[in-house]
């Protein structure tokens, strides 16, 4: 069986990394999880797979999208579909089963829907992104199944600023796309107002790039075979040379375009909060990949091939905006059971419109919802602590045009949880549970689907020494389907399919089990995580065989899979080397999965084996770092899907820092893909058209105060 095959590969890969990870011992200790649980821990206390970016490393691995700037993160891979659109994906799991947060309330967009879809999250504005792996996340509900990602920005000011303000400037510039960004933060105390000090903040965003350059062919040596094999048995039918038609050393339509803009006021006591804030994304980015829309009008002639020749040339667009609205608030109470109430809120209208062309306006797509949270925590009673919380979510979402693959359907959720915890000298032991209801109301066919869904989690850790930390965790997770697994019927170019749904859909189970090993050094740190799940009426869409409107059919249904896998994350300070501090560190992730059918029992873009190794030299004014990526070859492959090759990615990056570490100034050059290796991520609905960027450079500076 593949899965013994998995578990006696991770000692090896252990072993491999044992003088790797994330990031120095030093930093590993002392930062507050927020995700996940309602009760805030160490991140070494963590019974899950958990990663935090936030300062330096943040900054070394920015992007354009939420995506890319975490592809590099243990058990993370990306939708990756152009420079506009990159959505993570999480152990094998993407799409609905991944939830990405904006400040610990869902991104309320269509992201979820397609791949082609921008998630309207701004990682430049990030103060820290925190990722929780696994799928006993239950405080966020079924859709995050997978895991959750959530990015804080501090649009909503917690604190007053130390000496009243904090001020941030960047601005960057790359070379494989010609881009350019800026982007800027203030928050400011601004007064009293009784006894609640008033802090308010404000922050934009601009960035810009052009199409960006490929190393050689856009579509891949296996693609271009398949296309000349499929020539072949029209016997010759086209008279062009289909090489002087191959796109190469550039993409064409993988430009982007993002503007964003926020400001929020906090009203901060010493034992309440309350704050509000506003923001604004618009975006518009290029849908590479040479997909064409096929929108023609009833009684349209077929025959003008020329002048939708020049339309396509065009290149097919998304224009994107969403205004979006937040609030938090909270108490604490003197006495009593509960100790402090906790809620967040955030309501979000989104609209984005696919051009066929500059001048031809295409399908529509709007989100319109909102989503709120209550908790109340309760006063730990000796070595009992717990919270208990209600969550609702409700959406509203349409799609207007010829390739309106989904009906308008409304959905609501609502939802009750309880987390609680005792811990006692070396033994902590948690629990959770989770009642959610979810119904889908499809306005066009009248047919409305309810769902209840319950979800359990328990998990135990213990503390072997100072430095030697296991746990473990065991799940039961129920997710209902979402819209466009029961209602889909239509077109769906951005991914080449057909799509339909299935209205009877059940739901969906997952049964696993979470282990994990942390060890904490003077010098070093290692945390190994292995996972098994094991779902029941997996949710998933298969190849009919059958081809409407020119596309392959998709049927969604429901089959018996299994996902496994592990990571492992460690780092070694190795010398002090002539005023430089020497260290490495490294991740290595696998994830296998296969589904109960009869003949293929792969599963789609499936992440192959990963691993990124770095070696660290670091003063008091310099920074820099040589770093490796690695992705293996996936050659375990669905029906009709291509099998990937491996690649290996060296990356650069130096920073100055004129006034020391602890100044505000920092000048950091990066070089990415510096042998200019041609790199496709498996996980991509167009991996065989949309390779990773060449050979980039990339400046910035940032200026603190």
């Amino acid at each position: 069986m593949k899965f013994s095959l998995l578990f006696a590969a991770a000692p090896m890969a252990l072993a491999v990394s044992m003088p790797a990870a994330a990031e120095t011992s030093a930093e590993a200790d002392d930062r507050i999880l927020v995700t996940g649980s309602p009760l805030e821990r160490e991140v070494q206390d963590a019974l899950v797979g958990v990663s935090i970016l936030d300062g330096e490393e943040l900054e070394r691995n920015l992007a354009a999208s939420i995506g890319e700037t975490l592809r590099r993160e243990p058990g993370i891979s990306t939708t990756s579909f152009g420079a506009g659109a990159s959505r993570p994906i999480i152990r094998g799991l993407g799409g609905d089963r991944v939830r990405v947060l904006d400040n610990g309330i869902g991104s309320i967009d269509a992201s979820a829907s397609s791949p082609d879809h921008a998630v309207p999250v701004e990682p430049a504005q990030a103060q820290r992104i925190e990722i929780v792996r696994g799928a006993s996340v239950l405080r966020y509900g079924s859709s995050g199944a997978g895991g959750v990602v959530n990015v804080l920005d501090g649009r909503i000011p917690l604190t007053v600023p130390e000496d009243n303000i904090d001020l941030a400037l960047r601005a960057g510039a790359s070379t494989v796309d010609e881009g350019r960004d800026l982007a800027g933060a203030l928050t400011m105390g601004i007064g009293k107002l009784g006894d609640f000090d008033v802090v308010a903040h404000i922050d934009g965003t601009v960035r810009e790039a052009n199409d960006y350059d490929i190393p050689g062919f856009a579509e891949s040596a296996a693609f271009r075979a398949l296309e000349e094999a499929e020539e072949e048995e029209h016997d010759g039918d086209d008279d062009h040379d289909h090489e002087e038609e191959e796109v190469r050393d550039t993409l064409e339509n993988s430009f982007s375009d993002t503007r964003s803009g926020a400001a929020g006021l906090s009203f901060i006591g010493s034992k309440s909060f309350l704050g509000f804030s506003f923001k604004t994304t618009e975006s518009t980015y290029g849908l590479p990949g040479g997909h064409e829309h096929e929108e023609e009008e009833e009684g349209e002639e077929h025959g003008d091939e020329e002048e939708h020749g020049e339309e396509e040339e065009e290149g097919v667009f998304i224009d994107l905006t969403q205004h979006r609205y937040d609030l938090k608030g909270g108490i604490e109470l003197d006495s009593g059971f509960i100790e402090a109430l906790n809620l967040s809120a955030g309501y979000a209208d989104y609209k984005h419109t696919e051009f066929e062309s500059p001048t031809e306006a295409g399908t529509v797509f709007r989100n319109e919802g909102w989503e709120a949270r209550l908790e109340a925590v309760q006063r730990t009673q000796g070595a009992w602590r717990g919270a208990t919380g209600s969550h609702v979510r409700e959406r509203e979402f349409s799609a207007v045009g010829a390739e309106r693959f989904v009906d308008p359907t409304d959905t609501t959720q609502w939802a009750l949880y309880t987390f609680q915890e005792w811990s006692k000298d070396a033994l902590t032991l948690e629990g959770a549970l989770r009642y959610e209801n979810t119904e889908h109301k499809n306005t066009d066919l009248g047919v409305t689907r309810d769902f209840d869904a319950f979800s359990a989690s328990a998990g135990a850790a213990y503390d072997v020494s100072d430095a030697i930390k296991v746990g473990g965790t065991v799940f039961r997770t129920e997710r209902a389907p979402i819209t466009e697994e029961l209602f889909s019927n239509g077109p769906h170019i951005a991914t080449g399919q057909f799509e339909i749904g299935d209205p009877d859909l059940d739901k969906e189970i997952a049964t696993g089990i979470e282990g994990i090993f942390r060890l904490q050094g003077e010098r070093g740190s290692l945390v190994f995580t292995a996972f098994y799940t094991d779902y029941q009426d997996y949710i998933f869409d298969a190849l009919t065989g059958e081809e409407e409107d020119g596309l392959p059919v998709f049927q969604f249904g429901s089959a018996d899979a299994e996902f496994a896998g592990f990571e492992v994350e460690g780092a070694f300070d190795i010398a002090e080397v002539a005023g430089f501090s020497v260290s490495t560190d490294g991740v290595v992730d696998f994830v296998d999965a296969s589904i109960d059918l009869d003949g293929n029992d792969n599963l789609p873009r499936i992440p192959p084996l990963g691993a990124t190794v770095g070696v660290n030299a670091d003063s008091e004014m310099f920074g820099s770092r040589l770093e490796v990526e690695y992705a293996g070859e996936q050659d375990e492959v669905a029906n009709f899907e291509l099998p990937t090759d491996s690649y290996t990615l060296l990356n650069a990056y130096l920073s100055w820092y004129p006034m020391g570490r602890d100044g505000n100034l920092s000048l950091n050059l990066q070089g990415l893909n510096l042998t200019d290796e041609e790199a496709r991520v498996h996980t991509s609905f167009l991996k065989d058209e949309i390779p990773l960027p060449g050979r980039n450079v990339r400046f910035s500076v940032r200026l603190t105060y």
